[in-house]
C-alpha cells in the first residue's frame, strides 16, 4: 500500500450532488481538499431526472446559494425549461424548478471543481477506513493508494452494495452502467454502524423521434426563473417545451398482468422505496380506481434525442416495459433506449449522527447524501453544503455551522434526519417546516446570506449586493407605509391597500407612479409579500421565538438517559439511541412523549 505524499484537510469521497457541493465548500474555505470518485467521467452525473428543484427542493436550492453553494449556479447556466411550480398558490409553497441538459450539467460542475482552488480531484475506489483511537485518518483505495486526511466526507449515493433489479434479473450496480462499492459497507459495519436497506427507481428513456408529438400537450416553461441570486454568468441554454400524456385502462391491466414479474411484488426487493415518489406498480396497486396517471416527457439535453419519461418509474421486464408504453397516446411506437430499473442500497440508520452531519461514533467522519437515507439530489447536495462546512470549520478549529428548523428547509431536513427513524427514503416537502411562510424561497438571500459571508462563502460584492436589496426593501415599505390615498372617503396607506386581495405591487405601480416606484422583480415582491402576509409573517416569528426556548436547553454528550427515572422505557431506549443535544431535538424523536419531555426538563435543570 503506497502512502500518499500529502495530508489533506478534507477527504470527499464520492463525486455526486453531495460530493460535488461538499468538496467546493471546504475548498472555497481555503483548506486542502481531496475528492475521490470512482469515475473522473461521471461527477456530478444526473443518474435520474436532468431537473434540479420543484416543491421544497426548490427552496432548498435557493438556500444552498444563499449560503455560497453552487448547484444553483450550475442549475441556473445549463436549464433548458424554468417553471415556477404552484404559482396559483400561496407564497410558502411557490417553487422554481429547471429541466438541465444533463450532459451540460455535469461537464460544467466538472470543470468548475477542477479550477477551484485548494482542490484536487482523483480517481479511485475506497476500500477500507483508517481509523485509530476513534479519529479518522484517511482512507484506502483497491488501488492501492493510502490517502491521510484530518476529516473524511462519505458521499457514496446508491453505490453501497448497490444491487440493480430489472424484471427477474438483478445485477451489482450504483446505477445503470456503474459498478458498486462493496467494501465500504463492509468497513462501516466493522465500526459498529447499523446499516438499513432502502430502494428507489427510474423509468425508462426513449427516443425522440419515435414519439408521435401530435398526440401530445406541450407544457412551455416560464421566463425570469432562476435559482441564483447573483446576476446571471451567461444567456444560458436554447429553452425547450416539455410534452404530457396520460396511462389508460390497457395500460393498467398490462401492469397488473405482470405484476409477478416486478421484484417489488414477488418478494425479491427487501429495501423500502419512496412513498411519494412510487413506481407505476406501486401506482396501479395503491391507487386502483384512478382511471389515468400523468406523464411528463422531459428531454435529456440539446444534443441528444434522450426522453425521460417521468410518471412510469418502473422495475418490469423489459418486454413488459416496452408493451406498457406502447399503449400510451404518442408513444405507440416508442423506443426504449435505456430501460427502467430498480435499485436497493444500503444507508446508515438515523441517531448516529450529530446536527454538524459528522458521526458520533468516529471524530472527524462526516457522512451526507443518500448514505443518510434521502433521495433527491437537492436533499444529497444540501447535506454536502453542511458537511463541508463543518469538515473545513472543525479542521480550522472554529465553531460548527448548524442551522435551525426555522431558518431554513435544509435546518428541517438535518433536524429529522438525525432524529426521526426512516422506514423510506427522505424527500423534502414545504409540509414538513412548520415555519414555511418564513422559509419561503423568494427570501432565502435574506434568511441566509449573512451567513455564507460570515463563513466566508458569499464574498463582498455578493454581500454589499444584499445590504442594498434590504435597505432598498424597507426604504419602499416605510415609504408606502407614510403615504396615503383616499377611497370612499377613507384614507388609507398604500401599505395597507397593498394588503387587500385584490391589489397587487404592479397595480400601485400603475396608479402611484411617483410613490410605488418599479425597483426589479426581486424586490417589488420582497415589498408586496412583506406587507400583504405581515400578520402571518408576525405570528409565525412569535412561534419560532417561543420554540426556541427550548431549543437553548442543551444536553451535554455525556448525559445518561437510561439513568433518569420517570422516562418511559421507549423514551429511555430512543433518547439513548439518538442522543440529541437540546432538548427541542428530543421533544421531535418519535416515542418520546411530552411527559417524558417534562421530566427530562426537570432532571436537566437540578443538574449542575
Amino acid at each position: 500500500m503506497w502512502k500518499y505524499p500529502e495530508i489533506f484537510d478534507v477527504i470527499v469521497i464520492g463525486a455526486g450532488h453531495a460530493g460535488c457541493e461538499a468538496a467546493h465548500a471546504s475548498a472555497r474555505l481555503e483548506v486542502k481538499t481531496l475528492l475521490i470518485t470512482m469515475q473522473l467521467d461521471t461527477i456530478a452525473k444526473m443518474s435520474c431526472n436532468p431537473a434540479i428543484g420543484g416543491t421544497a427542493k426548490g427552496h432548498m436550492v435557493r438556500e444552498i446559494d444563499a449560503l455560497g453553494g453552487i448547484m444553483g449556479k450550475i442549475a441556473d447556466q445549463t436549464a433548458i425549461q424554468r417553471r415556477m411550480l404552484n404559482a396559483s398558490k400561496g407564497p410558502a409553497v411557490w417553487s422554481p424548478r429547471a429541466q438541465c441538459d444533463r450532459f451540460a450539467y455535469a461537464s460544467l460542475m466538472k470543470h468548475r471543481l477542477e479550477k477551484t482552488p485548494f482542490l484536487e480531484i482523483k480517481q479511485g475506489s475506497i476500500e477500507t477506513l483508517i481509523v485509530e483511537e476513534g479519529r479518522i485518518l484517511g482512507v484506502t483505495t483497491l488501488e492501492g493508494i493510502a490517502f491521510y486526511g484530518k476529516t473524511v466526507i462519505i458521499s457514496s449515493g446508491t453505490f453501497m452494495r448497490g444491487l440493480i433489479h430489472i424484471g427477474q434479473t438483478q445485477f451489482p450496480g450504483g446505477r445503470a452502467g456503474d459498478k458498486p462499492s462493496m467494501g465500504l459497507s463492509k468497513t462501516l459495519e466493522e465500526f459498529g454502524f447499523v446499516l438499513g436497506r432502502l430502494k428507489t427507481g427510474t423509468p425508462p428513456r426513449i427516443n425522440k423521434r419515435s414519439i408521435d408529438f401530435s398526440q401530445l400537450e406541450a407544457q412551455t416553461g416560464d421566463k425570469n426563473v432562476y435559482f441564483s441570486y447573483d446576476p446571471p454568468e451567461t444567456s444560458g441554454l436554447t429553452q425547450v417545451p416539455c410534452w404530457i400524456t396520460y396511462t389508460n385502462e390497457e395500460t393498467k391491466k398490462i401492469i397488473r398482468d405482470n405484476l409477478h414479474l416486478s421484484p417489488m411484488y414477488s418478494g425479491i426487493i427487501q429495501g423500502i422505496g419512496p412513498r411519494y415518489c412510487p413506481s407505476i406498480e406501486d401506482k396501479i396497486v395503491r391507487f386502483g380506481d384512478k382511471e389515468r396517471h400523468q406523464i411528463f416527457l422531459e428531454p435529456e439535453g440539446l444534443e441528444t434525442e434522450e426522453i425521460y419519461v417521468n410518471g412510469i418509474s418502473s422495475s418490469l421486464p423489459s418486454d413488459v416495459q416496452m408493451k406498457m408504453l406502447h399503449t400510451i397516446a404518442g408513444l405507440e411506437k416508442a423506443e426504449i433506449m435505456r430501460p427502467a430499473y430498480a435499485i436497493e442500497y444500503d444507508f446508515v440508520r438515523s441517531g448516529q449522527l450529530y446536527p454538524t452531519l459528522e458521526t458520533k461514533k468516529i471524530k472527524g467522519l462526516f457522512f451526507a447524501g443518500q448514505i443518510n437515507g434521502t433521495t433527491g439530489y437537492e436533499e444529497a447536495a444540501a447535506q454536502g453544503l453542511i458537511a463541508g462546512i463543518n469538515a473545513a470549520m472543525q479542521v480550522k478549529n472554529q465553531p460548527a455551522f448548524i442551522l435551525k428548523r426555522s431558518e431554513a428547509y435544509i435546518g428541517v431536513m438535518i433536524d429529522e434526519l438525525i432524529s426521526q427513524e426512516l422506514d423510506e427514503p427522505y424527500r423534502m416537502f414545504t409540509s414538513r417546516a412548520e415555519y414555511r411562510l418564513l422559509l419561503r424561497q423568494d427570501n432565502a438571500d435574506l434568511r441566509l446570506r449573512e451567513y455564507g459571508h460570515s463563513l466566508g462563502l458569499i464574498n463582498q460584492k455578493q454581500y454589499q449586493r444584499l445590504l442594498e436589496k434590504k435597505a432598498a426593501v424597507e426604504k419602499q415599505i416605510s415609504i408606502l407605509s407614510q403615504n396615503h390615498h383616499t377611497i370612499r372617503d377613507k384614507s388609507s396607506s398604500l401599505a395597507q391597500l397593498l394588503c387587500r386581495p385584490e391589489f397587487t405591487y404592479q397595480a400601485l405601480i400603475e396608479q402611484f407612479p411617483a410613490i410605488a416606484m418599479d425597483l426589479g422583480v426581486e424586490i417589488n415582491t420582497q415589498v408586496e409579500l412583506q406587507l400583504k402576509y405581515a400578520g402571518y409573517i408576525q405570528r409565525q416569528s412569535l412561534e419560532a421565538a417561543k420554540l426556541e426556548q427550548i431549543e437553548q436547553i442543551s444536553i451535554s454528550k455525556e448525559f445518561n438517559f437510561l439513568n433518569i427515572t420517570g422516562l418511559s422505557n421507549e423514551a429511555k431506549e430512543k433518547l439513548h439511541r439518538v442522543h440529541p443535544l437540546t432538548l427541542g431535538q428530543a421533544s421531535r424523536i418519535s416515542g418520546v412523549s411530552a411527559a417524558d419531555i417534562s421530566v427530562l426538563l426537570v432532571s436537566l435543570k437540578s443538574r449542575p
